[in-house]
């Protein structure tokens, strides 16, 4: 079967910078992958270059869809969605309204005839996002009567209601306590077990271990670890690069006795 994305030697530099070097990741159909790592170890880069907002070596599919030379835009058409770790919602418009925009897809004069009305908000897209996450009661209410939480909810819905075929999602805990945090990685379970692909980036360990059906961790912009949660969690390699940035927490999150204390 054609995994749904498929990258092989994605590599990314800014200036001399190497963000990324020959990073391969792969998701299957109805898949859950984490992507973690260290602060800088290129994650949301990776994000930013699958999706087309920054220049790549490399080669990337989707559905066997190559998308070289292809712009953001074109790539969310075919069902390449994402979040963004700054909550952009409009403010001007409801919560249900937010979630319309993304899953409407209007032609040319419906593109015009929405500069001068509202958007059609009444679509079964948004009604399901909406209700996958807790927010049919909020539909109504403005962003700004939000919860940072809640705001992070909307922005994950509306990319739900895209009909994305890969969802990815780019720190969607931050801002969660622990109980929220929990019910979110609920959600994307729900949302993966009925066939959207997802690629989870986020620095809750404990949500991306416990949710993910794969897991692959980058340090430095190359790929150190990649299997299972239960194998990935006791790589050495993993052990390592996360203490020397994060410390025991981290650590302990990972549920490894490492015998070394914080610094």
């Amino acid at each position: 079967m054609t995994p749904v994305l498929e990258a092989r030697g994605v590599s990314v530099s800014f200036g001399g910078v190497h963000a990324l070097a020959d990073v391969d990741v792969t998701v299957e159909s109805g898949q859950l992958v984490g992507l973690i790592g260290p602060n800088g170890a290129g994650k949301t880069t990776f994000i930013d270059a699958i999706s087309g907002f920054v220049d790549y070596r490399g080669a990337v599919s989707l559905d066997g869809r190559d998308l070289s030379g292809m712009r953001p835009h074109a790539r969310a058409r075919l069902g390449l969605a994402r979040t963004w770790q700054s909550i952009e919602l409009f403010d001007d418009l409801t919560v249900r309204e937010n979630i319309a925009v993304a899953a409407d897809h209007p032609s040319v004069w419906g593109s015009l005839r929405e500069v001068v009305s509202r958007p059609e908000a009444a679509t079964e897209q948004v009604d399901d996002a909406l209700r996958v996450f807790g927010l049919a009661d909020r539909g109504g209410v403005m962003p700004t009567e939000l919860s940072q939480a809640e705001r992070k909810l909307v922005g994950v819905a509306r990319a739900l209601a895209a009909s994305a075929r890969l969802l990815c999602l780019d720190e969607p805990a931050a801002g969660l306590d622990a109980v929220g945090s929990e019910m979110l990685g609920r959600q994307l379970r729900e949302i993966v077990d009925r066939g959207t692909s997802l690629l989870l980036v986020d620095h809750d360990m404990g949500l991306v271990l416990s949710i993910s059906d794969h897991v692959v961790v980058l340090e430095f912009g190359t790929v150190i670890a990649d299997g299972k949660p239960d194998v990935v969690r006791t790589d050495p390699n993993v052990i390592t690069a996360y203490l020397g940035s994060a410390g025991a927490e981290v650590a302990a999150g990972l549920g490894v006795e490492t015998g070394e204390s914080a610094p």
